[in-house]
């Protein structure tokens, strides 16, 4: 090696770090002028994506009354990931929350997010409260938005509530998302994507002043509104009278299927189920409550309908033939043959048709039924004659789902030919289910069916399906199939004889004269249901005017004794309130709201 000059090996160690620091340059060059990742991760520790949630559309009556609106609140969230090492003031942060130091751990601990790490940045909602100052705690954070509240605190089951999406939903539904709230049951689930609106998104900088801190990326929609077909005034009513009792109460307008009011009893108060500190606490009590205020009976609940079901059989003996409407029948307190025994209370006999409905007789109906099965005119044995007559059954909407817009609905239950061939071992004629003539034995229905029945008589035949939403904003009209007429196979000249006697029990001699109103000639028929476990259901359906009826209604009261106990009584007090917008008859209030039922099967089985 020469003097001043350099080894082979110093040579190579310089090129090696002249290498280097070029491959460290062009890096540096990359990640500053075209990489804009870690950019983008420096961004993150003062900017975050905050969605703003869309206020959900009101819900009014058919008048425009308010029964479902918005009030501000704020949301209390917690951002792990910007959360303090060191941890956080829990007392402090209890007190801005309005919750106890315990309860607020518990919801941090409780959260079925809490494990998921690619969620370590996603709020978890500890809190709803109006507060005034937004919170100054790393990790913790506040989003405005709006929550339910009810101005009459009425139509518990029919509006159903609002609550958090679950994790199982966001995995079907991906645009929910942690946090979101959706409607829960009734009106709120029905129409969930018509209410719920569009959510907006603005870019945050958590160091810029308050003025300047939000980017708005996407502004939120609001929710349309809705306005339903209940009468405010008539479903408060009707809540004030089956207070304290189990059942239900449907109404329609028979020339629209709008559905006037549905009380499901007992019923709750939908504020108390408000997304808040005491809803679970609420919810639980009401979960927990034998009487299942939570179950939409008029919706859901199998019910045998009783005499008002003599009106079908009476329909479909008259359109198969077997049946005129001066034909007469003996009733010697029942329907006596062999060893078959229907029993009746006492009225006078031989009666015609009219009569026959408005007395109730079940003799009489035994009888129009035998004869409709057995008619060997029509049918070789009484199993065909049978499954006539149950095509006829469900044509009146019995047996399965109106397809209303209530989520949930009940079918009830009209027996098959193939279940009785398995209950009697094949062996069965007209006798052996001679209870359904007077709507009892295997028949089970919904009040919302029995109060479609009464639509259909009132009708002369026909009926429009039973909804609750008569409006949608934005929208010319609702779904098409709540416009169209669903016929019977009885023909409507028919219905008229079945009218008659209806009318004959409400205004001259039959069970149902307490439903009499003077010069609104309403039409009724009662219903007496028998009961295994106990005292009988009152039941009774009804329709007002005779002649272009305004109102058809359904009542059924659990134990309730005869349908003129407590069923005639509540109805009429509802059609009187919707046709003369008044009550003239405060001593009946008083009277059906004194009323004490027992309902010992209902009470809290003990531990």
């Amino acid at each position: 090696m020469r003097d001043g000059g350099l080894s082979p090996r110093a040579i190579v160690a310089r090129i090696i770090t002249i290498i280097i620091f070029a491959i460290l340059a062009l890096r540096l060059g990359y990640i500053q002028l075209v990489d804009d990742r870690y950019e983008k991760l420096a961004d993150n520790n003062y900017l975050r994506n905050v969605v703003v949630y869309p206020p959900r559309g009101e819900i009014f009556d058919r008048n425009g009354e308010l029964l479902a609106q918005n009030r501000l609140c704020y949301d209390v969230s917690i951002v792990r990931k910007d959360m303090p090492r060191y941890g956080f003031d829990t007392t402090r942060v209890s007190e801005l929350v309005g919750m106890s130091r315990e309860a607020l751990v518990k919801k941090i601990k409780q959260s079925p997010y809490r494990r998921e790490s690619r969620l370590t940045r996603y709020p978890i909602t500890v809190e709803q409260k109006l507060l005034l100052d937004e919170m100054n705690i790393g990790g913790f954070y506040t989003s405005q938005r709006t929550v339910r509240q009810y101005p009459r605190k009425i139509g518990g089951n029919l509006l159903g509530s609002i609550n958090e999406v679950t994790k199982a939903k966001i995995e079907r539904d991906p645009s929910y998302s942690v946090g979101d709230y959706i409607g829960m049951e009734g009106l709120e689930l029905a129409y969930e994507e018509v209410l719920r609106g569009e959510k907006g998104m603005v870019l945050q900088d958590i160091y810029a002043p308050q003025a300047e801190r939000n980017t708005i990326l996407k502004r939120p929609v609001a929710g349309k509104s809705i306005v339903c077909t209940i009468d405010a005034e008539l479903q408060q009513l009707a809540e004030e009278l089956m207070q304290g009792k189990v059942g239900a109460v449907v109404a329609i307008e028979p020339s629209t299927g709008e559905i006037l009011t549905m009380v499901s009893a007992p019923t709750f108060n939908p504020d108390e189920l408000v997304i808040g500190r005491e809803r679970g606490n609420n919810y639980a009590r009401e979960i927990n409550n034998p009487r299942m205020p939570l179950w939409n009976r008029a919706v859901k609940s199998r019910y045998p309908p009783g005499s008002t079901f003599k009106l079908v059989t009476g329909l479909i003996g008259m359109q198969e033939g077997v049946l005129r409407p001066h034909y007469q029948y003996s009733c010697n307190m029942g329907y006596h043959l062999g060893g078959e025994h229907i029993g009746c209370h006492a009225h006078p006999s031989p009666l015609a048709m009219s009569y026959a409905i408005a007395t109730s007789c079940n003799a009489y109906f035994c009888y129009v039924f035998r004869n409709i099965l057995e008619n060997k005119k029509m049918y070789s044995i009484a199993k065909d004659g049978f499954e006539s007559w149950r095509d006829y059954v469900i044509s009146f909407g019995f047996g399965r789902k109106l397809d209303s817009d209530f989520l949930g609905e009940g079918a009830g239950f009209v027996p098959t030919r193939e279940f009785y061939d398995k209950r009697f071992h094949k062996s069965w004629n007209a006798l052996s289910i001679l209870s359904l003539s007077i709507g009892q034995g295997e028949l089970g229905c919904t009040p919302l069916q029995m109060a479609n029945l009464a639509a259909i008589v009132a009708n002369r035949g026909y009926y429009y399906i039973p909804h609750i939403v008569r409006e949608i904003e934005g929208q010319d009209s609702i779904d098409t199939r709540f416009y169209q007429k669903h016929y019977t196979k009885v023909d409507s000249k028919h219905f008229n004889h079945i009218v008659e006697g209806m009318w004959r029990g409400v205004n001259r001699d039959g069970t149902c004269q307490g439903a009499y109103l003077k010069g609104l000639d309403v039409c009724g028929k009662t219903g007496t249901a028998q009961n295994s476990k106990g005292e009988d259901h009152s039941t009774f359906i009804s329709f007002a005017p005779r002649n272009n009826p305004k109102i058809a209604i359904a009542v059924y009261v659990e134990h309730g004794g005869f349908g003129a106990e407590m069923a005639v009584p509540i109805a009429s007090l509802i059609e009187e309130k919707y046709l003369t917008d008044t009550i003239r008859r405060p001593h009946l209030v008083e009277y059906v709201k004194g009323r004490k039922i027992a309902y010992p099967m209902y009470r809290k089985k003990k531990k």
